[in-house]
């Protein structure tokens, strides 16, 4: 899906979501110029992999956290991560470094990424601002909407604490 359909997915569904359009962004500082409504639930996107290449994890946690990978995998049980490379990025979920987001899950027809979600943005509001598989635009939603739509398409969600 790009970015139109991504719109029409969420209109056709009825989901609630509002639109941020700006100019593409490729990293969180270039997002906090990008003037964003919301801009404390805006999410960061990690799409690593493990050491053995047979697992590929999508980490999406608030903008302003940092991860270890190390510290994720021994608290997740994963085995050692690192960042897929931009070939994996393209094959599986279709986008490119920096459109990175939890809806380019709905291009991963094997369904072959795990999401691992900061249980943070379940918090009230439970708003998340997330790109629509372009970094263009941030479109926010529910949590709890974006964990339906990951998990209705066949991908699994973890809700853990980053």
């Amino acid at each position: 899906m790009n970015k139109q359909e991504i719109y029409e997915y969420l209109k056709r569904e009825g989901i609630w979501h509002e639109i941020t359009e700006h100019k593409a962004v490729f990293t969180m500082a270039e997002a906090l110029s990008a003037e964003l409504p919301y801009p404390e639930y805006d999410a960061k996107n990690l799409f690593v992999r493990d050491d053995k290449k047979r697992n590929y994890y999508l980490i999406t946690v608030s903008g302003s956290k940092k991860l270890n990978l190390k510290d994720f995998h021994r608290n997740n049980g994963t085995r050692k991560l690192s960042f897929a490379s931009e070939e994996d990025l393209m094959g599986i979920l279709g986008l490119i470094p920096g459109a990175v987001t939890p809806l380019g899950l709905l291009n991963d027809t094997e369904r072959k990424v795990t999401l691992f979600l900061d249980q943070d943005f379940l918090e009230e509001p439970g708003i998340i601002g997330v790109h629509p598989n372009e970094n263009t635009a941030t479109v926010w939603l529910k949590t709890s909407d974006l964990v339906d739509i990951i998990r209705k398409h066949g991908n699994p969600v973890n809700i853990v604490p980053m």
